[in-house]
């Protein structure tokens, strides 16, 4: 009588390879499935713009993840919120999206948007307030600046600190003024301090004031210490400061006068008329910048108490009024002879 033979269990790594054959190509078509569709919402292309070939959005601080997919996703940057918040937090990004003013492309891939906010790849805005303008013409820069937001007033003259300052879509009108403000109130105070020997100021409200003459006298930063230094010694000396853009002021507030100083003008009856009244005016006649407060506080080691233009866009210095009436005259010389070219 035979013996039956037992069938013998295949082996385990059998068993684990014929189980793999069978459920393999489901299981890779679904990962491939998955893998493709995350590929696609990553790298494949976004929403078209509402408007144009961008959009811009501001992120503002402190929003949450999903705060930041629910507002890209209103303004058509991306498709869908819930993948992009999952995205973020795959790929480690979701704590490093950066707050600001974005502009994105049309159709740009989650990916790229991902990248922006995750390295901050804001717009950069910026105000410039020239050196020499009056707190008013300020004022009005900022409330052309379509970009910011709020009222702001015209501040007390010379409070600012003519720069470009960088600043963000939406930010309040006044908050970037009180930035002006705060810097020239920190670089006059360091000024102050390291000031030097001798200066006719009580108070450095005093050095303002000369410093916004000489930002007006000289568009040259190299002229402006010894320009201040004119000014100084000429209050040292009891002597009127005799400078035009002081008369100007007085007349018109710091906008163009229009024409040369007549004599009328010269002779008229203001506070801000250094050619009638002794020693510096009463406020600033604009905001000077940071080359014309250092050199009112720092002026150049030298005697001279008078200047005028020597025809180069520079001026030509003297100690004694001899000297600056020969001076004087050449620049008369030179103004008629550029007259006379003019008519011929």
């Amino acid at each position: 009588m035979k013996r039956r033979r037992r069938a013998r269990a295949a082996p385990a790594s059998r068993r684990k390879k014929r189980g793999f054959r069978e459920v393999a190509p489901w299981a890779l078509a679904a990962v491939a499935l998955i893998v493709a569709a995350g590929v696609w919402a990553l790298a494949g292309p976004g929403p078209s713009a509402r408007r144009g070939g961008a959009t811009d959005i501001v992120l503002p601080p402190g929003q949450s993840l999903p705060q930041i997919a629910q507002a890209l996703g209103a303004a058509h940057v991306i498709r869908s919120p819930a993948l992009f918040v999952v995205a973020a937090k795959l790929t480690g990004a979701a704590r490093h999206l950066k707050a600001g003013e974005y502009l994105f492309a049309s159709r740009a891939p989650m990916a790229k948007v991902l990248a922006a906010l995750r390295s901050g790849q804001v717009v950069r805005r910026f105000v410039t307030v020239p050196e020499g303008v009056t707190s008013a013409a300020a004022a009005d820069i900022l409330r052309h600046a379509d970009y910011l937001s709020g009222p702001v007033d015209t501040p007390a003259e010379g409070a600012l600190l003519p720069e470009t300052y960088e600043v963000r879509r939406g930010e309040a009108r006044a908050e970037v003024l009180g930035r002006m403000e705060a810097a020239q109130k920190a670089l006059l105070a360091d000024l102050w301090r390291t000031r030097a020997p001798g200066l006719p100021y009580a108070a450095s409200a005093q050095a303002v004031v000369l410093a916004s003459i000489v930002e007006k006298e000289t568009a040259l930063a190299g002229e402006r210490p010894r320009i201040a230094a004119v000014f100084i010694n000429r209050l040292k000396a009891d002597m009127r400061l005799e400078s035009d853009p002081t008369v100007i002021y007085g007349l018109t507030g710091g906008a163009p006068l229009g024409h040369g100083l007549r004599v009328s003008e010269l002779a008229s009856q203001n506070p801000y008329n250094t050619y009638a009244l002794a020693g510096l005016p009463p406020t600033p006649i604009g905001n000077p910048g940071r080359a014309a407060l250092a050199a009112a506080l720092d002026p150049a080691p030298t005697g001279d108490l008078y200047f005028v233009a020597d025809g180069t866009g520079g001026h030509v210095f003297s100690d004694n009024y001899q000297t600056h009436l020969r001076n004087v005259a050449r620049w008369r010389a030179i103004e008629q002879a550029r007259a006379a070219g003019a008519r011929s």
